[in-house]
Parts: C-alpha cells; sequence; structure tokens
C-alpha cells in the first residue's frame, strides 16, 4: 500500500471555497491517476422551515445540483482526470459526506473547502469541514487558500 489515493471525494456547494478545493482536487487525482468523485448534498434541513413543504423550492436545488455537477464534471474531465463521478444527495452535508458517501465510494480522501461561517454560527452548528474531519473514515484536506 503506497502513499497514494484511489478514490477522491470532493464536497462543492457553489462557494468560492468549495471552487478552489475543486481545483485542488483535480490536481491530486491526476497525480495519483484516482478516480474523482465530485458531490453536492442538498440540505434537507432547509426545507423544514417551510410550513408547506415547498416542491418548487426542491425541484429548484435538485436543478442547480445537476448543473452544477455537470459543469465540475465536464472541467474535471477536460483536466484530464480519467474517472470522474457526481453525486447529488439530500440530508445534512456534514453527516452524508463523511458517513454515507465516503463509505459508498471507498474514498481515500475527502477534499472540502473551510465553510465560510460567521463566528455565531459555528459556535451554534460547527463548519462543515470540522464535521468531515471529525467523522471521517480517511483523510480529508481542507482548503483554505485560493489555487493559482
Amino acid at each position: 500500500m503506497g502513499l497514494t489515493y484511489k478514490s477522491i471525494l470532493v464536497a462543492v456547494d457553489g462557494s468560492k471555497e468549495a471552487e478552489w478545493a475543486f481545483k485542488k482536487a483535480i490536481e491530486i487525482s491526476k497525480r495519483n491517476d484516482a478516480k474523482l468523485v465530485i458531490a453536492h448534498v442538498i440540505d434537507t434541513r432547509n426545507f423544514a422551515t417551510i410550513e408547506a413543504y415547498d416542491r418548487t423550492m426542491a425541484e429548484r436545488s435538485e436543478s442547480y445540483a445537476q448543473e452544477l455537477l455537470q459543469e465540475y464534471k465536464q472541467a474535471a474531465e477536460e483536466s484530464g482526470v480519467h474517472t470522474v463521478q457526481v453525486e447529488i444527495e439530500y440530508g445534512s452535508p456534514k453527516v452524508k459526506v463523511p458517513k454515507d458517501l465516503a463509505k459508498k465510494h471507498a474514498t481515500d480522501l475527502i477534499v472540502c473547502g473551510a465553510t465560510g461561517l460567521n463566528a455565531v454560527e459555528r459556535f451554534l452548528i460547527g463548519s462543515v469541514s470540522e464535521h468531515i474531519t471529525r467523522y471521517a473514515p480517511c483523510d480529508v484536506l481542507v482548503v483554505r487558500t485560493q489555487k493559482e
């Protein structure tokens, strides 16, 4: 077992931090000739706050996710990553990414952006990247810097 990664999972949410994480994940995938799984988790807790569960909001979230992932998939393939998969999951990103998605894809590296929460939010709910780091069964790279 060398120090190479075979299956890399990158969580994207449309933020600029996620974009940096994605770019770094591409580089690592190419260096290791690894499979790249690009995942977006639709946070269903956002829907729970709406009185009557709003179907159009759910559908909008899903079509946004599909568009986002198609763009990312194309970019990864054009950059020279051989195996690219996309995944849309529903639930809480900080649980789905480290527990379900990592297991499903036998992930050995999770790449995520440092989430831009303010101090109060971080205190109340803990950042997604913090949770991923705590519960992941594998290495985690939290990307804080912009890729040139």
